[in-house]
């Protein structure tokens, strides 16, 4: 299991429905019932949850060049993000390389919202220098 910080609560071990379930030690089962911890599974659909909030949410001043910012940023995250895989891919390998993997799953959400409010910052700073 992947944790941050080793957080394990007993009150997060729960029965949860899984489609497919392959545990180190077992047979693989599908559309099955099985009791697991849920924190990595709460921590990352909260974080995945919250990221779309913050970078999907409109601006007080929602505009063309706005949508254009975000679209741009978009791109320039999803390129970065494949730019870093595709050195995981050659320079991780082993169990390292299933944590590189995880990580990436938010890589693109994280580096958008970077992105995004760094160019805002720069066009409100470009605005203010020129009044």
């Amino acid at each position: 299991m992947i944790s941050i910080l080793d957080f394990n609560a007993d009150w997060l071990t729960t029965n949860v429905f899984a489609i497919w379930n392959d545990p180190i030690v077992g047979r693989a089962s599908f559309f099955t019932v099985i009791k697991t911890d849920v924190t990595n599974t709460l921590v990352g659909a909260l974080f995945i949850i919250g990221g779309m909030m913050v970078g999907f949410s409109r601006e007080k001043q929602e505009d063309e060049y706005i949508a254009e910012l975000r679209l741009s940023s978009l791109l320039w995250a999803v390129c970065v993000s494949y730019v870093l895989l595709l050195l995981a891919f050659l320079f991780v390998y082993g169990g390292p390389f299933f944590t590189v993997m995880v990580y990436n799953m938010f890589t693109v959400l994280i580096i958008f919202i970077a992105r995004f409010n760094y160019l805002l910052y720069r066009n409100a700073q470009s605005i203010s220098h020129e009044k």
